[in-house]
């Protein structure tokens, strides 16, 4: 009955995905772009989907299992950073993408200003596919994580068959089939965390219960901060706490998230958008968290893979048809996001280093395949910790680009050779950071992020010199 549900509901989400090819256009722009034509409701639901999925059915109930409450700081740091970046940022991207004409994030941060920084374009392709395609590997991870729990199949099994519906998904309908099977994720993603989060309350005796157990588990499981935390008792909290604030304004440097908000059929629509992302964004990330919390109380404390939490709890919990729609779930989920990195992944290669092609429509598809093929062998051989990964793949891409959208969208000009600077001294920094002791304290995307502004100022002023009078 396991296996017959889990079939069953993930041909659901695979058979929504392909009928998005009777809406396509067969054209290179309604592949990667929609044609800009997503109304809002779907592109907030679609951006809850592919912000989440692996990451939080998988690494985030992981992590809170392990760390306790402090993982609260995460949603909480996050989605503030979120909402103050987006309202920034959302509807301004929007108005220069069909501006421009943009069909990939490359495009737009090399032509926002009515330039055409072709380095900069080419760089941002580069770095896209380097992080974007480790990110869609994390995916593929997740989804292996999933089916080895539900079958004691082979991690690489998932992955496998995760590469594969990829493929059917863009080649179906490319972004739409990409947001057609988001939405109804979404929604299936929140009714299974709420159902599981309250058959969960019901074991250990209501929510009175629940907090006391809670307590119960160690000496610091229920504190509110971190204990390993450097700076003091004050200053270390609220490092730790801003550092996750910078978190959320990464999201304005995740590709495969922005471009829902660039496919938007009007720009007028932003609010609507962001409405229907930030209510299923946080209802999300509470029931989220709130499974971790279950999990840690109801399954054994021996030695396991915390990030294989939510399906064990699944199956000790539910009857089978069920843990089928659940894991079904979980697992297109992490696909579906896969397959949106990868189309910007293609994006990139196609857009912003490939320029002249003869065929633009086939070479994208062709590069798909590619892509598609560098993540499955990453996530193969790579790490298997999806939380690892998907957060330095998002500190590394918040960043490299979050710094310049946002002076672009504060109309500040931004010559070529500081935008280049901006984003490898972002990424620089960002990777070193994590060698540091403070690593810990201060999630690494808050450095970057402040080094990006720091180089620009500094860049900035040296031309403005060299521009004066005084030095002519």
């Amino acid at each position: 009955m396991l296996i017959t549900s889990f079939l069953f509901c993930l041909l659901i989400f695979v058979i929504i995905g392909a009928l998005s090819v009777l809406k396509s256009r067969h054209n290179h722009s309604d592949y990667l772009m929609a044609s800009q034509s997503i109304p809002p409701w779907q592109a907030g639901l679609s951006a809850v989907a592919t912000t989440n999925s692996g990451y939080m059915f998988v690494g985030m109930i992981g992590h809170t299992y392990s760390v306790g409450i402090s993982s609260i700081w995460l949603m909480i740091g996050w989605i503030t950073g979120d909402i103050i970046a987006s309202s920034i940022i959302h509807k301004k991207l929007r108005i220069a993408t069909e501006k421009q004409n943009s069909n990939s994030f490359g495009s737009i941060l090399s032509t926002w200003q009515g330039t055409n920084y072709t380095i900069l374009q080419a760089l941002v392709g580069i770095i896209t596919l380097v992080f974007l395609g480790t990110y869609a590997a994390a995916q593929l991870t997740a989804g292996g994580k999933a089916l080895h729990v539900l079958f004691d199949w082979n991690y690489n099994t998932g992955a496998w068959i995760g590469a594969v519906i990829v493929l059917i998904y863009c080649y179906a309908g490319g972004l739409r089939a990409s947001i057609w099977t988001d939405v109804a994720q979404s929604i299936v993603m929140v009714v299974a965390m709420a159902l599981l989060l309250f058959i969960s309350l019901q074991e250990v005796g209501g929510f009175s219960g629940f907090w006391h157990k809670i307590h119960a588990i160690s000496p610091t499981y229920h504190k509110i901060f971190p204990q390993n935390l450097q700076f003091g008792t004050v200053m270390g909290p609220l490092l730790f706490v801003t550092s996750w604030i910078f978190a959320g304004f990464g999201i304005i440097g995740q590709p495969h998230v922005m471009i829902r908000f660039m496919a938007l059929d009007d720009h007028k629509h932003i609010a609507k958008a962001r409405l229907y992302y930030y209510l299923w964004y946080i209802t999300f990330f509470c029931l989220t968290i709130g499974v971790g919390f279950s999990a840690r109380l109801l399954l054994s404390v021996e030695t396991f893979d915390a990030e294989l939490a939510l399906p064990l709890l699944a199956q000790n919990l539910l009857p089978s048809i069920l843990v089928g729609l659940i894991l079904a779930g979980l697992f297109s989920a992490t696909i579906s996001t896969a397959d949106s990195q990868i189309i910007s992944c293609s994006a990139a290669l196609t857009m912003d280093l490939s320029k002249k092609l003869p065929n633009k429509y086939l070479f994208v598809k062709l590069s798909t395949f590619i892509v598609t093929a560098l993540a499955l062998f990453i996530a193969l051989s790579g790490s298997k910790s999806v939380f690892k990964l998907v957060i330095i793949s998002w500190a590394v891409l918040g960043s490299a680009f979050m710094p310049l959208m946002t002076l672009y969208a504060l109309n500040k000009f931004v010559s070529q050779p500081v935008a280049i600077a901006m984003v490898l001294g972002g990424i620089l920094i960002t990777l070193a950071w994590r060698y540091t002791p403070y690593a810990e304290t201060i999630y690494e995307i808050m450095p970057g992020i402040i080094s990006g502004f720091i180089i620009y100022s500094i860049g900035r002023g040296i031309e403005k010199y060299y521009q004066s009078p005084v030095h002519k």
